[in-house]
């Protein structure tokens, strides 16, 4: 008897916890769901659907309950995090871009000098010692574009993305 008392108790101390479910369909009509809008496939997310929080269960305010500033200022997102979380994201991205940006510059004026030095010498085995150092620049600045344009892309795209998602303040994520 004091089993079910206690299961009974249990049941009516648990309050319910509701959080955003995502729905998409693939190209095989097989229906998927998920609560992580990462785990959604980039081609599935524009026919994504939003599932979640029943009618009523969502948070509101009593009317006439004044918003405080202190309110505001602890506000943080669905995990926890807050708004220095979302700026320092933001920055160490900023700092990747423009870090790949100075490196493909210095490799860009390598690379010219090292296309002078070709020209301008008659050895062909300096030559083709210099071509082979050219080319390895000419890789080394292709890999610093591809840095650049990864951050570029968390920047514009994927970092706003997870921002909503999470429901972090737009501001936070402001360049």
């Amino acid at each position: 008897m004091k089993i079910i008392l206690i299961i009974f108790l249990t049941f009516l101390a648990i309050e319910p916890s509701y959080s955003q479910v995502y729905r998409w369909v693939d190209e095989k009509d097989v229906v998927h769901f998920t609560d992580d809008f990462m785990n959604i496939p980039e081609k599935y997310r524009p026919k994504m659907d939003k599932v979640g929080v029943p009618e009523g269960k969502a948070e509101t305010k009593p009317e006439g309950e004044p918003v405080t500033k202190k309110k505001e200022d602890n506000y943080k997102d669905q995990l926890g995090r807050g708004e220095e979380y979302w700026k320092n994201r933001v920055e160490e991205w900023n700092k990747k871009l423009r870090m790949s940006q100075e490196k493909i510059e210095n490799l860009r004026i390598k690379y010219n000098e090292l296309t002078e030095r070709i020209n301008d010498s008659k050895s062909t085995a300096e030559r083709s010692h210099l071509r082979k150092e050219r080319d390895q620049t000419k890789q080394e600045m292709d890999q610093q574009r591809n840095q650049a344009e990864e951050a570029k892309l968390m920047l514009e795209k994927k970092i706003p993305e997870e921002a909503e998602v999470y429901k972090a303040r737009p501001e936070w994520i402001k360049q």
